[in-house]
């Protein structure tokens, strides 16, 4: 059991979970804002032994060697890879911090959404149509750029509706390829297909000025990844051509820090997770619950 267990931010979790966290530790610490610096966090935590983090704060070494109770991490968001994290998780090691996170909840919103962009804009429902007539999506080409878990549901899911679907990996998926999606080389894939939806990890940008000269024009290119997939000047000169679109779902998925592309008429933002959902709430909590019990052993 914990001594004092802190979440340092809004972390998501349902109420159920919020009072199932009182089994784990002698006090649990909620705060319902966002610390505006590290001297903030390092208040929150204070001498407490567990601290819970979503993706809107860093935790880094400066933070952790100001709190030297702090033996357990978790981060209720998604931790895809040591170098993406919001916590200095080579620090953490070294020092006996365990962090634990989590992924694979917000997906299902992911996939609702793209069909729903796509539909709205091939048919012309409250928006003008991309092309002459309405377009369903069979037959359509769509180039899936990263084919992990979302990746792989987003393809799946258009496939379904008879889209033709090539996707480009760092890995090859045979079971794929077998299923009937095609593989193809990045720049081939930008040049062959008529609607792009990258599906990638965070801080991973794969669409420079090379990618975009083979994309070409009169595209639809949707980023589905967790922060922007394409280098902003880029993206910026690529719109350029208004017979172009860019879809997102949050501010944060375009990578305009000056705030310049996002009033552009070509560009579709929600302004808003389409992954945070009422199920991924419940999915999120599930998980973080899961993995303070398994870190502390019951």
């Amino acid at each position: 059991m914990f001594k004092k267990l802190v979440a340092i931010e809004p972390v998501s979790l349902i109420p159920s979970a919020q009072e199932e966290l009182k089994k784990y530790a002698e006090e649990v610490v909620l705060y319902e804002d966002i610390p505006g610096n590290d001297d903030e966090i390092v208040r929150r935590i204070g001498d407490g032994d567990g601290v819970l983090v979503s993706y809107t704060s860093q935790i880094g070494k400066h933070v952790l060697k100001q709190c030297p109770n702090v033996r357990y991490v978790g981060m209720c968001c998604s931790l895809y890879s040591e170098a993406s994290a919001n916590v200095d998780i080579a620090y953490a090691r070294e020092h006996g911090i365990q962090v634990l996170g989590i992924r694979d909840y917000g997906d299902r919103g992911v996939v609702e959404y793209v069909l729903y962009q796509l539909v709205r804009i091939l048919h012309g429902f409250d928006f003008p149509m991309w092309q002459e007539e309405p377009l369903e999506l069979t037959n359509l080409p769509v180039g899936i750029v990263g084919l992990g878990v979302s990746g792989t549901m987003v393809a799946e899911a258009l496939q379904m509706m008879g889209a033709k679907v090539s996707y480009y990996s760092r890995t090859r998926k045979p079971e794929k390829e077998a299923a009937g999606m095609e593989y193809l080389p990045l720049n081939e894939l930008l040049e062959k297909s008529q609607v792009v939806i990258t599906c990638l990890n965070k801080n991973v940008i794969l669409l420079h000025e090379e990618q975009f000269e083979h994309l070409g024009n009169k595209k639809i290119l949707m980023n589905t990844s967790i922060g922007t997939a394409s280098d902003r000047d880029a993206l910026a000169k690529w719109l350029e051509c208004g017979d172009n679109l860019y879809c997102c779902d949050t501010e944060a998925a375009i990578g305009d820090e000056r705030g310049e592309l996002i009033g552009r008429e070509n560009v579709i933002c929600m302004r808003t997770s389409v992954g945070r959902t009422k199920q991924a709430f419940e999915l999120l909590s599930k998980k973080v619950l899961d993995n303070i019990r398994a870190y502390l052993g019951e």
